[in-house]
């Protein structure tokens, strides 16, 4: 799809007073904010936003997005997204109401459950020219200069009951990020969790072995029971990140979810992150 190998340059997008633009915009490819705050206005801030990609409409006719179709852009200027088959990643560079665009990277799968039409009337809309951004409520529109749109939505945050959340932090290479500079990303050998609202209980995997406990959750608060693991022993990175998160259990944990993201911290300061499988 010859989309898809295109790289806009110095492609400018205005950003309506109230609006967010920069997520969906990010998506095609951008530079580095250069120190943006982030918002533009009021409304809903530019970046840590999950969009939703709800349709396209190019020359009239509405191309409907594939359930999983999305896109964010975070604090640092990086921007990722999903066509609901393809993956795309760009950077943005926002300077008050505008934002530049370029060198948009996506991959170039076929994929049977996402229309091609979808895909290279998305590709167009975000590519051929300004775009102007509308919001109503947790909704967003972005029109190009010719009249196609691509619509969005706040993506909802994920149940805590449930849902698999993978732990992103700690992670398995914790103890050599101090020597490596690297982080975990790739989720082998990371942990899952799952909530169970009418056993009241947590169960999963850690980074080595299998845990279950009684979790009681009320009011932004979880209370964990001691935990009940398997008795492997793992290398020493694995076993290092294991012991932080079992600091966790048997105390009170805060919670918080943002949107695909869960902050669990302890009362002594212990912080564990993970987002939402899906």
């Amino acid at each position: 799809m010859g989309m898809y190998r295109q790289k806009q340059r110095s492609m400018t997008l205005t950003v309506a007073a109230a609006v967010a633009l920069v997520p969906l915009a990010a998506a095609c490819g951008s530079e580095k904010a250069d120190g943006g705050s982030g918002s533009v206005g009021a409304g809903m801030p530019l970046t840590g936003v999950q969009w939703s990609i709800d349709s396209v409409t190019v020359d009239g006719t509405t191309h409907r997005a594939p359930d999983a179709a999305r896109v964010r852009i975070d604090d640092s200027g990086e921007a990722a997204g999903s066509t609901g088959c393809n993956t795309f990643s760009a950077r943005a560079d926002v300077d008050g109401e505008r934002v530049r665009l370029s060198d948009a990277m996506f991959t170039e799968k076929a994929c049977e459950k996402t229309p091609i039409d979808f895909e290279k009337s998305l590709g167009r809309a975000l590519t051929t020219g300004p775009l102007t951004t509308r919001t109503e409520g947790e909704r967003l529109t972005l029109t190009t200069s010719g009249g196609d749109t691509v619509r969005l939505s706040k993506q909802p945050d994920a149940p805590l009951h449930g849902t698999t959340w993978t732990v992103t932090a700690p992670g398995q290479k914790d103890a050599d990020q101090e020597e490596t500079g690297q982080k975990d990303t790739d989720g082998k050998g990371g942990a899952r969790l799952t909530f169970d609202r009418d056993a009241k209980t947590v169960s999963g995997r850690l980074p080595c072995n299998r845990v279950n406990a009684e979790a009681t959750v009320s009011d932004g608060h979880i209370t964990l029971g001691a935990p009940a693991t398997t008795r492997m022993v793992c290398e020493g990175s694995l076993m290092d990140a294991e012991k932080r998160i079992l600091r966790l259990f048997d105390g009170r944990v805060d919670y918080r979810i943002d949107q695909e993201t869960l902050t669990l911290t302890s009362e002594d300061g212990t912080t564990v992150r993970a987002v939402a499988e899906r």
